[in-house]
C-alpha cells in the first residue's frame, strides 16, 4: 500500500507540466487565433470546429508537455488534427478537390487563403503564417521541402493577387505592419476584423 501511496504524491516535478487546466485556459484565452488557425487549415467552419475540439481533447490527454511548451503543443495538436481530417497531398493542386470559389462572406484576406487548393493552403499556413520551417513543414504533411516550397511560391502568388484591388493596389489599409511584420495569424485576423 504504501508503494502506491508514493506514487500519487506530490513531486517538485509536478509543477513543471501542463495540466489540463492549463490547456483549457490557453483554448479559452487563445480561442480566436486558434479557430482562426482551424478554419484557415480546414477551409470548413464544420472542420474546423471539430478540429478545434479535438485539438483540445488531444491536449488535455496527450503526454506530458512543460508548462512553457503548452501555448505550441495546443497549436500543433490543431495542426495534426487538420492534417488528418483533410489529408493534403503535393497532388491536390492539380486536381479539382480545392475551394473553387471564394467565399464572400470572409474578409477578403482570409478568403484568398480558404480559396487556396488543399495542399497550397497548408503549405502557405504553416509555413508563412505560422512559420513553420520547410523541412518541418514536409515532415508533418509527409512530403519533399521541394514540395512544400513549390506549393508555398504558388500560394503567395495567388494570395497576393487575391488581395491586391482591382486597380493593382493592395487592399492592406495604408500605416498597417504587413503580416510578414509582426504575428501572422495575428496581423490576418485584425485585418480580417478591419474589412
Amino acid at each position: 500500500m504504501k508503494i502506491l501511496a508514493a506514487r500519487h504524491s506530490k513531486t517538485p516535478l509536478d509543477g513543471l507540466y501542463a495540466t489540463s487546466t492549463d490547456f483549457c485556459h490557453i483554448f479559452e484565452t487563445d480561442m480566436d487565433r486558434l479557430f482562426l488557425l482551424s478554419l484557415l487549415l480546414t477551409a470548413d467552419s464544420e472542420l474546423a470546429e471539430k478540429c478545434f475540439v479535438r485539438g483540445l481533447q488531444d491536449s488535455q490527454n496527450g503526454n506530458p508537455v512543460f508548462r512553457e511548451w503548452a501555448e505550441s503543443w495546443a497549436q500543433r495538436t490543431i495542426v495534426q488534427n487538420a492534417i488528418r481530417m483533410v489529408r493534403p497531398r503535393p497532388r491536390d493542386f492539380l486536381s479539382s478537390d480545392h475551394v473553387a470559389t471564394r467565399d464572400t462572406t470572409q474578409p477578403t484576406e482570409i478568403a484568398a487563403v480558404l480559396a487556396l487548393p488543399k495542399f497550397e493552403r497548408f503549405a502557405y499556413v504553416l509555413s508563412v503564417l505560422e512559420g513553420y520551417p520547410l523541412r518541418e513543414c514536409a515532415r508533418l504533411l509527409g512530403c519533399t521541402p521541394g514540395e512544400v516550397n513549390t506549393a508555398r511560391l504558388r500560394a503567395l502568388q495567388e494570395v497576393v493577387k487575391s488581395v491586391e484591388g482591382r486597380d493593382g493596389t493592395n487592399s492592406i489599409p495604408s500605416g498597417k505592419q504587413t503580416p510578414r511584420e509582426t504575428d501572422p495569424l495575428d496581423s490576418l485576423s485584425r485585418l480580417a476584423a478591419t474589412a
